[in-house]
């Protein structure tokens, strides 16, 4: 090296450590019980760690446009006032709590800090004498009375929150206030009732306490809290009981266990990995292991969640449509939390391969890519429901994302050396701390545009570390080189590699070069004729609104050997060709990260007709159609996507003489049946007045044409405005003409329903059908 640069180095390194000296991270408190199942890979403190690159964005707008901007009244006013608006309403301060601790602490925002004092002071100041710090009043609690089934849960929110608090700022009243409420839960179970009684889903909601009932222990040392918490594992064998332990145990798989309730059964498998992390005790971690094993297996979409309808379901059994109720956003972040932990535990690859696939998909695909909006469920086909309410997924996802930050870079050990685990390939840096002075791993990365990277470690004096890069799954290749610096290369034989050097220099650069390209998944048993489009970590997904008038995403079908084209800008696109109804001539189509698709509200898909594959004879000639309403309403589903489930409405409060959907068409259709399908029916409206008669069934022969009446749904019961007969969702209405008609679009016009509320009227459609015989 010549020596002006050399100088200029050394002046940089003076001044990089003047001002490590005048910003000290913040460290933990650290547990008065250490581990006596130690990790393998041991968490820093946020502090140390700073994420940037794609996911780091994402990161930084979940704590500077959601958690820094979240109203915390409405999430307060049920402890000032009891009881709550809502059973569960107690759950989300602790959620807020904890999320916005470890993105304070990670990014030092002083708005942030001051939001959470006053938050945890307004909160233990809520707590009655004998402890409770919950949302009901007196009789009941601690129960399963109607409307009031959440206690336990509610106090296990506040415990992870305000003990978090604790653990970065070593505040003594909310270690207190978590010390009260476990008392009382202590002296409540089971001495008056059994633990299983206060809570849903045969318990586990309850149960799932377990977690910061091990960590209460570690920070205070004190036996009552570690027998509780054995006690709350030996209630699940209790009489109809959910034994999680004992199930797992034997073989059994996750749906096999309790009653398959996905939230709360990972909840408790999470307070196992601290069981045994406090006791030493490997009984509690293999069962957690072999659950972990057996969703990864039969269970996990290949956006990185698990669960429809909110439960784990048989083997395989993964649907992808809205009315399936895919990936609740409270799954996706416990599944996060418990790969963190069990990489933690083992420093298995497999672990940090998991933990890829849920933050790169289902996790940035529930968070609007703004920041400030959640989604509740997140299918692989459909639209995405944000709505900015106060649900459990909108307080669950900022909890996963402040993770990803602790989940980049982990310490461990290799041989004798102290190590790094680069558990990320994002540009980002790492600070730690050995033998008295601080070392820094940084690293600049061309991800996710380009498959490489560079490692640089500075300390003031030659460091002795090893560095382990993990090799991710979706790359089939990872090398490594080093220069400046006398430094072995060790190759895994999971593929990773780990730099060892006894004296890292300044000036020392590691290249670290990896795949990133795209590839075709077949659709497997769970989508046979189907495919999907990766991209590193990243699934793909065709959106709407990125092909405006384009192929519809229903129809898409892929190409063999299909090389898609990064496109330039701001934001991850890709150009590749597709194919649409008739299998023809590809055309150019664009896909996006499945974190990205459907932000602007237009359908999307991740799984498409695998290469070679026609469409379904039975597949209705308006799956390409273009849709419309003649009212906006408040449910945003579609007619013609294949899932009578996925319905739309047209409420708007106000009154209509005539409701109408419509489908156009690109191209003439020759049609000889039209099928309507019922959406749902509400207590104030949602199905047609055939009163003075029956929903008709109208054409447009040519684009922009009149609209022509062609018959009626004779079959559609006789409704009233006030009254309708027992419709069923989806429930199927069918016209079959005497002569089939060409048409440019088709519609259903009808007169809408009031219900029980006659100063409004609306209806709905779960799906329109058109077939050629």
């Amino acid at each position: 090296m010549k020596p002006a640069t050399r100088s200029l180095l050394s002046g940089l390194m003076v001044l990089w450590l003047a001002t490590s000296a005048r910003s000290a991270p913040i460290e933990p408190v650290p547990f008065r019980v250490p581990a006596k199942l130690a990790d393998v890979a041991q968490v820093v403190s946020p502090a140390r760690i700073q994420l940037d690159g794609w996911l780091g964005a994402r990161v930084k707008a979940n704590a500077t446009k959601r958690l820094l901007n979240v109203d915390v009244e409405p999430l307060l006013a049920g402890y000032r006032k009891k009881p709550g608006s809502h059973p569960w309403i107690g759950e989300h301060i602790g959620k807020w709590l904890h999320a916005a601790t470890l993105a304070w602490v990670n990014n030092g925002d002083p708005a942030l800090k001051d939001k959470l004092d006053k938050v945890v002071a307004e909160l233990v100041a809520c707590q009655e004498p004998d402890g409770y710090l919950g949302t009901y009043v007196p009789e009941k609690r601690f129960g399963l009375y109607q409307e009031a089934d959440w206690d336990v849960w509610s106090h296990k929110y506040n415990l992870i929150g305000l003990l978090t608090y604790h653990q970065y700022t070593g505040s003594q009243p909310a270690l207190d206030a978590c010390r009260r409420m476990a008392n009382l839960l202590a002296s409540t179970f089971p001495a008056k009732r059994s633990i299983l009684a206060a809570g849903t889903q045969v318990g586990m909601a309850s149960t799932s306490v377990l977690e910061p009932i091990v960590l209460l222990y570690r920070f205070t040392g004190e036996a009552r809290y570690l027998d509780f918490a054995r006690y709350i594992v030996k209630s699940w064998d209790e009489p109809n009981g959910p034994k999680v332990l004992a199930s797992l145990a034997a073989g059994k798989g996750v749906n096999e266990t309790g009653n398959g309730k996905a939230y709360e059964m990972l909840s408790n498998l999470v307070g196992l990995c601290e069981l045994a992390r406090a006791t030493g005790d490997r009984s509690y971690l293999d069962p957690v292991i072999h659950a972990w094993e057996d969703v990864v297996a039969n269970r996990l979409y290949l956006t990185g969640s698990a669960s429809d309808g909110e439960h784990f379901h048989a083997d395989h059994v993964l649907p992808n449509r809205v009315s399936a109720h895919v990936g609740e956003t409270c799954v996706t972040t416990t599944w996060i939390q418990l790969s963190l932990q069990l990489l933690r535990l083992t420093g298995e690859n497999r672990y940090g391969d998991e933990l890829d696939r849920a933050f790169y998909n289902h996790l940035t695909a529930a968070q609007h890519p703004d920041g400030d909006d959640w989604c509740y469920y997140t299918a692989l086909e459909g639209r995405k429901p944000y709505d900015a309410g106060i649900t459990c997924c909108h307080s669950s996802g900022p909890r996963g994302m402040a993770l990803a930050v602790q989940s980049a870079y982990l310490e461990t050990r290799w041989e004798d050396y102290d190590a790094v685990l680069v558990n990320t390939l994002e540009t980002s840096r790492a600070t730690l701390t050995r033998d008295g002075q601080e070392i820094v791993v940084e690293q600049k990365s061309g991800f996710p545009r380009e498959g490489r990277s560079t490692l640089a470690v500075r300390s003031a004096k030659p460091a002795r570390l090893a560095i382990r890069i993990r090799k991710p799954s979706w790359s089939s290749r990872l090398t490594v080189s080093s220069k400046g610096s006398s430094a072995s290369l060790n190759i895994l034989p999971d593929g990773s590699v780990v730099v060892v050097s006894d004296a890292w220099q300044p000036d020392t650069v590691t290249d670290i070069h990896f795949e990133l390209n795209s590839r075709l998944v077949p659709g497997g048993i769970s989508n046979p004729g189907r495919a999907a489009m990766t991209w590193g970590p990243f699934v793909l997904a065709y959106d709407e609104a990125r092909n405006p008038g384009g192929v519809p995403a229903r129809t898409v079908g892929l190409v063999e050997n299909e090389r898609l084209e990064l496109l330039p800008g701001p934001n991850l696109a890709f150009r590749g060709p597709a194919v649409g109804r008739d299998s023809g001539d590809p055309r150019p189509a664009v896909f996006v990260p499945f974190a990205d698709a459907g932000s602007t509200g237009e359908v999307y898909r991740v799984w498409l007709r695998a290469p070679g594959v026609a469409l379904a004879k039975n597949e209705s000639l308006l799956a390409d159609a273009e849709e419309s309403a003649s009212r906006d309403g408040n449910v945003g589903g579609a007619i013609n996507d294949g899932d009578p489930e996925n319905f739309v409405v047209t409420f708007n409060g106000r009154k209509a003489t005539e409701d109408w959907y419509a489908l156009s068409l690109r191209e003439p259709a020759t049609i000889a049946r039209v099928v309507y399908r019922h959406g749902q029916s509400f207590h104030d409206g949602g199905w047609f007045d055939a009163s003075h008669g029956k929903p008709r069934v109208q054409v447009r022969r040519e684009k922009d044409g009149p609209w022509e009446t062609v018959g009626e749904l004779a079959d559609y019961p006789a409704a009233t405005s006030a009254k309708a007969p027992d419709l069923k969702p989806g429930q199927a209405f069918e016209l079959r003409m005497k002569e089939p008609v060409t048409a440019r679009a088709i519609r259903i016009i009808g007169t809408p329903a009031s219900g029980d509320n006659p100063d409004q009227a609306f209806s709905s459609c779960g799906e329109i059908e058109a077939f050629g015989k």
